[in-house]
């Protein structure tokens, strides 16, 4: 059993999270949810704490965590999914940026990283996402996707999040044990 915390960014994709988290449940995982003030405006509470078990933490200088949310919920993790990954998510961690509680949580934590992108093409092919992805790349960051399809947008191409069993072979491969020959 792994703990395991999930970031919920501001994106219509944040209902392939809910999909996300069962599996990793059911796999025995203990999973803590993240999400940011866009992220509620697509996936519930409710919701997240019904799959979970706790409900989400959202709020920076939450006071059920007296040493700080960013703190105590890096404390022993060993992965942490943001799904999805929006742009503002990837310029906030890749340029270091403390705004909200996933992007300090994101400076927080000392296990892997695992990113799920999720945009609008036109977004996605920007040189600005591209440099943030290349440099949290080079700062060890794993990315799964994004995909190309269909998009809320009414348009294909890429910028699609990676479905949730895509998202959970690439978490399961990161939280393998490294095997030194």
């Amino acid at each position: 059993m792994a703990k395991i915390l999930i970031g919920i960014g501001g994106g219509i994709a944040a209902y392939k999270t809910a999909t996300l988290i069962s599996r990793l449940v059911q796999s025995n995982h203990q999973v803590d949810c993240v999400v940011t003030a866009g992220g509620l405006q697509f996936i519930a509470a409710g919701t997240l704490t019904a799959l979970c078990g706790r409900p989400p933490v959202s709020d920076t200088y939450d006071s059920r965590f007296p040493l700080g949310a960013h703190i105590e919920l890096a404390q022993d993790a060993q992965l942490l999914i943001v799904a999805p990954a929006t742009a503002r998510l990837l310029a906030s961690c890749a340029m270091g940026l403390a705004d909200d509680l996933l992007a300090t949580l994101y400076l927080a934590v000392e296990c892997p990283v695992l990113f799920a992108p999720a945009m609008n093409t036109a977004m996605w092919e920007k040189v600005c996402v591209q440099r943030h992805v290349e440099m949290l790349q080079h700062d060890g960051v794993h990315f799964v996707g994004p995909t190309s399809g269909w998009l809320s947008c009414r348009r294909q191409g890429p910028g699609r999040m990676a479905e949730p069993e895509d998202i959970l072979a690439a978490s399961e491969e990161i939280l393998q044990p490294q095997s030194f020959n």
